[in-house]
Order: C-alpha cells, then structure tokens, then sequence
C-alpha cells in the first residue's frame, strides 16, 4: 500500500506507455525545433549582423562574447517551450487538467526550509558521486562509445563556462532567469508532474516510478560523466514530491541547487571566493561523510513531517 498515495492518475482513456511518448515527443519539438526558432527570433535584435551570419554563430556562441545574450534568449525560449508550454497544452488539451492538480496539497513553510537545507547538504554528498562518475574509464571494446561520451562532455564543459561567465549584473539576472529557474519549473513539471505519475500508473510502485524518471531525466542532458550524479539529484527530487504530494517543493529544491551553483560560479568570478565549482574533485572524506549524515537526518525529518501529517489527516 502506497503510505503518502500522493500520486497522480492523468490518463484515463490510454496506457501510460502512450502517454510517456506523447508528452516526451511534444515536449521534444519544443525544446529542439519550435524553441529554438521562437527563440532566434526574438534574439535578432540583439546581434549586430545578417540572420544568417546569426545562425552560423550560435551554432558555436562560446567563440564570440557578444553572442551570450542572443543565446540566453535562444535557450530560454527552448526551455520555456520544451519543458513548459508543451507540457502544459499536453495537460490542459489531452488530459483535460491543470497545472494546479501538483499543488492541491498545502505546503507550510517549514518543509520548504528543510527541502532546501536537504539539496544544499547533499550537494557535498553528491561530490564524491561527481568525481567518480568524471573519472570512469571503459574497456578497450567500448572505446568508441567512450570516445563519443568524452567529446559530448567536453562540448558541454564549454557551454556551461560560457553560460556561468558574465561581463556585468545584468547578464547574470538573465543567466539566473535562463538556467536556474525556468529548468527548476520546466524539468521538474516534465519528469516529477507528468513523467513520474505516469510510471507510476504504469508499475504501481512508487520507488520504481521515481528511479525511472531520474534516469531519464538525466539521460535526456547527454552527459554520460555526470549522469549518475544528475540521477540521484532526480531521485532526490522525485522523493521529495512523493513525499509532499506538492511539486512546490521540488521546483524550490531544483532552483536552489541550480541557483546556489551559479551564484558560486558568479562569486568565483568576481574573485570573493576561492572555490571553483567547475572542479569534479570531491570534497574531504569526513566532510562527505558529515553531509551524508545531516542529508540522513534532515531527508528522515522531511518524510516524517508529511507522514504524521497524513495520519493526523
């Protein structure tokens, strides 16, 4: 039996199967087609030259500066439309429902405070799964394939230093519109909201349902070095829904890890502190192991919290 039955059933006139593919295929052609070209258009006015010399350069933004706003607003409008407005007229066109359906459940301030205590300590968790996961190396059959992964991440080692490097204020407010927030909402609608209900309709386990969507949540960046890192931050998410019964909290968790990551990147930056967060290098064995205690304590509270509040119900 289902302990929080915090699920919820969207579809009721096809399988769960067809419903996965449906959202996954729109949410596809808004982020990769219809994105990207909302995006260059809005984005014009803001690259001093012809539409095609614009084309040209974003597709390698990261060899002149002043293409960092222009693909701000190419990958915000991507995000926006892939992770959000898809989904949404998914929601409101084929299940007939809407966004408020994550939300019924109330949310006190408390829970907020304890998810994002929650992210924040398993950030030094999580670093020890970073620096093993960056450091794997395949057998010699499988040389291609790590060949592939390798160029994969280095091309997205690239883009994020491009995206994490500002020139004033003002890029880094976009920056932290584009890559904190509109991800927390969008990603977290997609696979927690929609993805992992659906499995859950599917297989009727909620651990099952949880692990499946963070592993295509982070199948879905193409990062293969840091995909098991970006799996268990999933996980983590999808528990933390599970538990809540509110896709509140995890949007708050998700924007305060990807929010707090690049307020470091902005701070190192500027030179205030000495941390470079773009360094795969684990922190000390006993702060790990301190962080996976507190993580423990604080991820125990959290589920206590809602359990007792559901059997005060």
């Amino acid at each position: 039996m289902n302990k929080f039955d915090n699920n919820i059933h969207l579809s009721t006139h096809r399988s769960s199967s067809l419903s996965v593919f449906l959202v996954l295929v729109l949410s596809l052609i808004g982020f990769f087609v219809i994105g990207p070209f909302l995006g260059l258009l809005l984005a014009q006015p803001f690259y001093d030259g012809s539409f095609a010399n614009f084309q040209a350069d974003m597709l390698h933004p990261y060899e002149n500066p002043g293409m960092r706003v222009p693909f701000y607003i190419v990958q915000g409008m991507a995000t926006l439309t892939g992770m959000i407005i898809m989904p949404l007229l998914y929601l409101w066109f084929i299940e007939k429902k809407t966004f408020g359906i994550f939300f019924d459940k109330r949310i006190s301030l408390l829970p907020m405070v304890v998810a994002s205590l929650i992210v924040i300590s398993f950030m030094g968790v999580n670093s020890i799964f970073i620096e093993w996961n960056a450091s794997i190396d395949f057998p010699e059959f499988m040389q291609s394939f790590e060949n592939w992964a390798r160029k994969t991440e280095d091309m997205a080692t690239r883009m994020t230093e491009y995206l994490t490097t500002f020139e004033n204020s003002g890029q880094f407010a976009l920056a932290f519109l584009i890559v904190a927030i509109l991800p927390a909402v969008g990603e977290e609608l997609l696979f927690r909201g929609i993805l992992q209900n659906q499995f859950y309709s599917s297989t009727r386990n909620a651990h099952l349902a949880i692990w499946i969507a963070a592993i295509l949540f982070s199948t879905i960046h193409m990062q293969f070095y840091g995909f098991i890192p970006r799996m268990l931050l999933g996980a983590l998410f999808g528990y933390l829904y599970y538990w809540s019964g509110n896709l509140f909290i995890p949007i708050l968790a998700h924007l305060i890890n990807n929010g707090l990551t690049l307020i470091l990147f902005y701070l190192y930056d500027l030179e205030v502190i000495e941390t470079d967060v773009s360094n795969t290098e684990a922190g000390p064995l006993y702060a790990v192991f301190i962080f996976a205690i507190i993580t423990a304590i604080l991820i125990y509270y959290f589920r206590k919290f809602f359990l007792k509040a559901k059997t005060d119900i």
